[in-house]
């Protein structure tokens, strides 16, 4: 019953342009062209240089096609996972000015059953896919996960967010209209189903990189309120672009889309691996400060309080390695109500604030 579900809501998913709107052929040289079906012309020069046009095959299968996109002066390689109703041949201007304004290298791809590319589009057909993405990115082009920003739009959030989950070294990733989950566009439920597809609302938070979310507050196909829960979620949020009137396919349009993503993509070129091992520090201890509290037994017994986790109730607090004792030369509570003489100092305080609350005096 589970997956009649899945798939009822792949159906739903997944509109790929029917006729695709762009064909590939093969040179006599051997290079792969991408011709418009409209057209019967190339989507760009025959002697562009900064185009080319690939045919990865992926672990189900299929081979699906991929448009790379050169900058000579780019430091960072965005992997564009496009939305619904749409392939690359209608994407391919879009993918021009992005990777001039952003100063980027790009890679843009069709998912199984769009454009030319083979097989019938799911679920776990997409992660496939954006999975050979960014193998051939490693192997053809040298592009590592540090130098790679993931962009998903709508439906694409759903790959996106899968391959980001595996990849803690990322430099950044764009979510731009993107969903909590498909059951969630589809019924408006606030909870996780075993049947339901693109679980984005359980990958967010094992997403390790800076996450920018953009959405319209007028998206009448993917409401608002799934953009502004993905950030919510993300461990490291970037500040958002909420766009004012925008809708679900027009935010391009708008001039503080291109601009707040310009600005996202310089801060993360300005990211050293100095800045990003400080930050794993920092969580580091946080992490550990948080584990000396879960230590704590349940009796509530009278002990001095840890500076470090202020815990009262911790079993095991001399061993805790912020906390040190008041006699600073045996390390002994001294005080004659709650502890014998310091053999060291003959140390035999009235006054103390070990257990007491008084501070000695001789300390």
């Amino acid at each position: 019953m589970g997956c009649l579900i899945s798939q009822l809501a792949a159906k739903f998913a997944f509109f790929p342009p029917t006729p695709p709107t762009y064909q590939v052929k093969k040179r006599d040289d051997g290079k792969l062209v991408a011709v418009s079906t409209t057209s019967s012309l190339p989507i760009a020069a025959i002697d562009d240089s900064s185009l080319d046009v690939l045919s990865i095959k992926t672990k189900r299968g299929n081979k699906i096609v991929a448009f790379y996109l050169r900058n000579p002066y780019a430091r960072l390689t965005v992997l564009y996972s496009h939305g619904n109703a749409a392939d690359l041949g209608q994407l391919y201007d879009l993918f021009v000015q992005l990777k001039a304004n952003l100063r980027v290298n790009l890679i843009g791809y069709d998912y199984s059953g769009y454009g030319a590319s083979t097989g019938k589009p799911s679920e776990f057909d997409t992660y496939a896919d954006i999975e050979a993405v960014y193998e051939c990115l490693q192997t053809e082009y040298g592009v590592s996960q540090e130098d790679l920003i993931l962009y998903g739009q709508s439906v694409g959030s759903g790959p996106t967010l899968h391959l980001a989950a595996q990849l803690p070294r990322l430099r950044g990733v764009v979510l731009h209209s993107a969903i909590l989950s498909g059951l969630r566009v589809l019924c408006h439920v606030k909870f996780t189903l075993c049947c339901d597809i693109y679980k984005n609302v359980n990958k967010i938070r094992k997403v390790k990189s800076p996450v920018l979310v953009i959405h319209g507050t007028e998206d009448d196909v993917v409401n608002y309120l799934h953009g502004n829960g993905l950030w919510k979620m993300a461990r490291e949020p970037y500040e958002p672009l909420w766009i004012k009137g925008g809708g679900h396919c027009n935010l391009e349009l708008y001039p503080d889309y291109i601009r707040h993503l310009c600005r996202f993509v310089q801060e993360m070129e300005n990211i050293t691996t100095g800045t990003r091992l400080k930050k794993i520090r920092q969580t580091l201890i946080l992490q550990k400060r948080s584990n000396c509290c879960n230590k704590c037994c349940k009796i509530n017994l009278k002990r001095p309080k840890c500076p470090d986790c202020s815990c009262i109730k911790c079993c095991s607090w001399p061993k805790c390695p912020k906390w040190r004792p008041k006699c600073p030369a045996c390390f002994k509570p001294s005080c004659k109500r709650c502890s014998p003489r310091c053999m060291k100092c003959s140390c035999r305080c009235t006054m103390c604030s070990c257990f007491c609350g008084a501070k000695c005096s001789c300390w």
